[in-house]
C-alpha cells in the first residue's frame, strides 16, 4: 500500500499574534492529519519549554556545523547569535509517514518553505489586529525586558510587511474565529 506524501503548512506571524496558540489547536483536529515539525533553534530554552517538544535546542557551533553539512531546508540567524532552522530530515520523516508537516516559522523561513516545495505548501500569515493590540499581548506575555519589548515590536512591523507573500492572511482578532477561518483554509487545501 502506497502512503499519500503528506503536504506541507507554514506558519509565520510577528511574536505574539497568537500563532503557536492556533497551531497547538489545530494539531488536536485528527482529521487534519498534522504533524509539528519541531524547528532548531541557538537561542536559551525558555522556562516552560522543553528539548524535543518545543524546539531542539543546540549550541551555536552544533548549529553552524549543521549549516555547513546543508542538514537544513531553510534556516535564518533571525537575532544576532540566534539561529532557528528547519531540519530536511525532521520534514521527510513527517511527509514519508502520510502526515501534513505543520511549521510554526518566520518570514523569511516560511517564504523559502514555500519557494522550496511550492504546491505542496500552504503559507498562512497571522496577522495581530493592529500593533498596539500586538504590544499589549507582548505585555502581557512578560517575557522580555523593556528593550527585548521595542525590539520585538520593530522586527513585527518589518514581518508585517511581508503578510502579502503568503497564500492566506488569518486576522486574529477572535482567537476562536482565527481557529475556525484556519481549519477551512487547511481543509481545502490538504482535500
Amino acid at each position: 500500500m502506497n502512503i499519500k506524501k503528506g503536504k506541507l503548512i507554514v506558519f509565520s506571524a510577528p511574536s505574539g499574534s497568537g500563532k503557536t496558540t492556533i497551531v497547538k489547536r489545530l494539531l488536536k483536529n485528527n482529521s487534519l492529519k498534522l504533524k509539528f515539525s519541531i524547528s532548531a533553534c541557538s537561542r536559551t530554552k525558555r522556562l516552560n519549554e522543553i528539548n524535543g517538544k518545543d524546539y531542539y535546542f543546540i549550541s551555536k557551533d552544533d548549529f553552524k556545523t549543521k549549516i555547513k553539512n546543508n542538514d537544513f531546508v531553510e534556516w535564518e540567524e533571525v537575532y544576532k547569535n540566534q539561529f532557528y532552522g528547519t531540519l530536511k530530515n525532521e520534514v521527510e520523516n513527517i511527509r514519508n509517514n502520510g502526515s501534513n508537516v505543520v511549521f510554526d516559522i518566520d518570514v523569511a523561513g516560511g517564504i523559502k518553505i514555500k519557494n522550496i516545495y511550492k504546491n505542496a505548501t500552504l503559507s498562512v500569515f497571522i496577522m495581530p489586529p493592529s500593533i498596539e493590540e500586538l504590544e499589549n499581548r507582548l505585555r502581557l506575555r512578560s517575557t522580555e525586558n523593556e528593550k527585548q519589548l521595542k525590539k520585538r515590536l520593530s522586527k513585527a512591523e518589518f514581518e508585517m510587511s511581508f503578510a502579502n507573500k503568503f497564500d492566506k492572511i488569518i486576522i486574529n482578532d477572535n482567537l476562536e474565529t482565527a481557529i475556525k477561518q484556519t481549519e477551512q483554509v487547511i481543509s481545502e487545501f490538504i482535500n
